[in-house]
């Protein structure tokens, strides 16, 4: 449609229409498929503005989609279609594995592929806009959120950004992309103790230099739609901040697409004691340009009586609807409203091989071993393999978010295995939890729901002894152990962060065997594992790999792929620690170098100040040592730069892939700067008994920082540069930039 027939459409649509557009419902409105978590209930909105809705949250499937649109379209007085809108966040039907641990591949071309994946599977559904990706930096691992993030540093968290917009979008225009909402805006991940839905207080330096990077970036690679935070930043709901929305994002940035609330979001304003009631919340919301009100009725029940009042300029509700238009006219909707959506198409790339050979790549490049003593990895062909524990035939390793995904079409570790291994035996061993409290306070269960995932005593009892007869007669036991879906993710808040005490119970009967002992992780988050590393042998994160998850677990454990994986989330030694993360401001007493000794320095009594493993670190088969780190000069001007080299020496038998990270130290600055900042990083080859070197080029521009107004300075002095393989274990040269 040409932009003055779409003119001509919104001066003739009615205020309740252009209204409609602004409201987002769920599928039980439309009877049908809705896989929305959360509340349920009516909203006690009239059933004409059921009809002049203008977006559809959660409903998918080809076939389920066009009889919504269908009937949409009659009902609509100008036939206007809906767009549809679902939680796309690592997968549609094909999962990959969750956003941390596709950050941990520190490869963006290849996360761009799966999110590329994922929206050519989602069109074909007829979703047309995936609320993916979530760019808040996560610090506390105690947030269960933290499932969805890239991980804990700005740097990295941008990168991915632009890899995964580009990713979904980069194909609209051929029917097979969706469109990408950003999320949450902003600062979300560092709600207060890591418990969901809190409030977030930071300065502004702290906001700009490590929270709206990733945002920013997401803006720049074209992202046409931004979800607001569930939370206050600094004591303003995100939902009707004016400065974050109106001044910072569209003015600033220059964002000119679509501005949605989070679930209920305008009308949670009361809740937090900014808004009066209803119309407060909607007019608030409208006026620090909020477009569509996701599933609460404040925009529905309110927004046409504030401008009949005259409190509310209609011109605030032509420019959201305008919006609105604007984007399903790109979209093409008005053509072919039914864009993309195809049960044929969905029959042809649904969990397609190609797929599945991505998923596959993806997740064992996800992969992350934490430790291998005696390099008892890989194993060997004819090892007897106990697979003890409650994910060791599970197909449950998809993870919270992946709402589309189907448990059943995901490969089980036990099935992995046996692709390479003839001799596994499994055993179940011990329940997933046996934490009655935590099954209640997820909110999923039933009573009889309960009682079939915690066994009676007797029944765990046995499969503890079988678990422990296996263990006895195989060679290696890998034991398979992690969280329930539903303790990570929203509303996963959690204060213990160690693995479920009857878990360690079974670790701790079976590392007296004294026989060769894998640990297997699944989980998504970071956790306290101090307590069991000595038990074992071996130790492997592998998040929530998704739906080719045991294939790539079993990928790595015999050898076929040298892990690569790295972690972007520090794991704490205790989550007393948390939050915890490698970019720290600097202290007057540090652990380390300070005037003073004893215990007048910035640590714990009772634990290590450190993390059990740091920002950044990984294993893999082989060794390669750091040599050599060189800088071609010792000063930088501010046109100039400088070029760092490195030398990385594999003595090993295995080729590997080696994580070389680059971060920066300002030594003295206005604003206390970080102990060490990422800048780069590349991820190389290295070939068995090689060497190679690898050189990084340094640029004023990257050792700039943010002052507390929000603006970007650079500064001269010194600087000391850092090459490593994580942010821990580091050589060190210092440079001095000039005035």
């Amino acid at each position: 449609m040409r932009q003055e027939q779409l003119r001509i459409l919104l001066e003739d649509m009615t205020l309740k229409e252009k209204i409609g557009q602004l409201i987002q419902l769920s599928g039980d409105f439309f009877k049908a498929n809705d896989i929305s978590y959360g509340p349920r209930e009516k909203l006690g909105i009239s059933q004409e503005m059921v009809d002049y809705t203008g977006s559809v949250l959660n409903v998918a499937g080809a076939k389920a989609t066009k009889e919504v649109q269908e009937h949409q379209m009659k009902v609509q007085p100008h036939h206007i279609p809906v767009m549809f809108m679902s939680d796309v966040v690592y997968g549609y039907k094909t999962i990959y594995p969750i956003p941390l641990g596709m950050g941990a591949t520190w490869n963006p071309q290849l996360v761009k592929l799966a999110f590329e994946a994922a929206a050519d599977e989602a069109s074909a559904g007829g979703i047309q806009v995936a609320y993916a990706p979530m760019l808040d930096t996560v610090h506390d691992a105690r947030w269960g959120r933290v499932l969805e993030s890239p991980g804990e540093d700005p740097q990295l968290n941008s990168i991915y950004a632009k890899a995964m917009v580009e990713g979904f979008q980069d194909k609209l225009a051929e029917g097979k992309g969706v469109v990408s909402c950003i999320k949450h805006f902003a600062g979300y991940g560092g709600v207060e103790a890591g418990k969901e839905y809190n409030s977030v207080d930071m300065s502004i330096s702290n906001l700009f230099q490590n929270y709206l990077p990733a945002y920013k970036e997401a803006i720049e690679a074209g992202a046409k739609m931004v979800m607001t935070s569930l939370t206050s930043l600094n004591g303003v709901p995100s939902t009707a901040d004016q400065w974050l929305l109106n001044d910072l994002l569209r003015k600033t940035w220059g964002f000119n697409g679509i501005i949605i609330s989070d679930y209920a979001s305008i009308y949670e304003l009361i809740k937090h004691g900014f808004a009066q009631d209803s119309s407060d919340a909607a007019n608030k919301a409208i006026n620090a340009s909020v477009d569509i009100d996701m599933k609460s009725p404040c925009y529905a029940n309110n927004l046409s009586k504030l401008v009949t009042d005259g409190k509310l300029d209609e011109k605030k509700i032509d420019e959201a609807t305008w919006r609105i238009l604007c984007l399903k006219n790109d979209l093409g909707l008005f053509e072919d409203p039914y864009r993309g959506a195809s049960e044929t198409r969905e029959k042809e790339c649904l969990l397609s091989t190609n797929k599945r050979k991505l998923a596959r790549k993806i997740a064992a490049t996800s992969l992350v071993l934490l430790q291998n003593k005696n390099e008892v990895l890989p194993l060997h062909k004819n090892t007897k393999i106990a697979l003890i524990g409650p994910y060791g035939a599970s197909h449950d390793l998809l993870g919270m978010w992946a709402v589309h995904g189907e448990a059943k079409d995901s490969v089980s570790i036990e099935e992995g295995l046996r692709q390479y291994f003839s001799n596994v035996k499994v055993e179940k061993g011990t329940d997933i939890n046996r934490d009655r409290k935590i099954f209640e306070e997820m909110g999923f269960f039933t009573e009889k729901q309960i009682k079939d995932i915690i066994s009676p005593e007797a029944i765990e009892k046995e499969n503890n002894r079988k678990a422990l007869s296996l263990a006895q007669d195989a060679d290696v036991v890998i034991l398979a152990m992690g969280e329930n879906t539903l303790e990570a993710g929203e509303a996963g808040a959690k204060t213990n962060l160690s693995l479920p005490d009857n878990q360690v119970q079974l670790i701790n009967q079976i590392s007296k065997l004294g026989k060769q002992t894998v640990l297997l992780i699944i989980s998504g988050r970071p956790l306290a594992l101090h307590n069991v590393i000595d038990k074992v042998d071996a130790v492997l994160e592998c998040w929530f790999p998704g739906t080719e998850g045991g294939n790539a677990i079993a990928d790595v454990l015999s050898g076929n792929i040298n892990p690569s994986g790295r972690i972007t989330m520090s794991f704490p030694f205790t989550a007393a620690q948390e939050p915890i993360y490698y970019d720290h401001l600097s202290t007057g007493r540090p652990l380390h170098g300070s005037q003073h000794v004893g215990r007048f320095v910035s640590k714990y009594l009772d634990a290590p100040a450190t993390p059990l493993y740091p920002f950044g670190f990984g294993l893999s088969y082989g060794h390669i040592d750091y040599e050599q780190l060189t800088l071609d000069k010792n000063e930088l001007t501010r046109q100039g730069q400088i070029r760092a080299e490195i030398t990385l020496n594999n003595t090993s038998d295995w080729d590997r892939y080696e994580v070389v990270q680059l971060y920066i130290r300002d030594q003295v600055a206005t604003i206390v700067q970080p102990v060490k900042r990422l800048i780069s990083f590349k991820k190389v080859l290295v070939k068995s008994h090689n060497s190679c070197k690898v050189d990084f080029i340094i640029k004023p521009e990257q050792l700039a920082f943010y002052d507390n107004y929000g603006c970007q300075i650079l500064e001269s002095g010194k600087f000391t540069l850092f090459i490593g393989s994580n942010s821990r274990d580091c050589l060190a040269q210092s440079f001095t930039l000039l005035d």
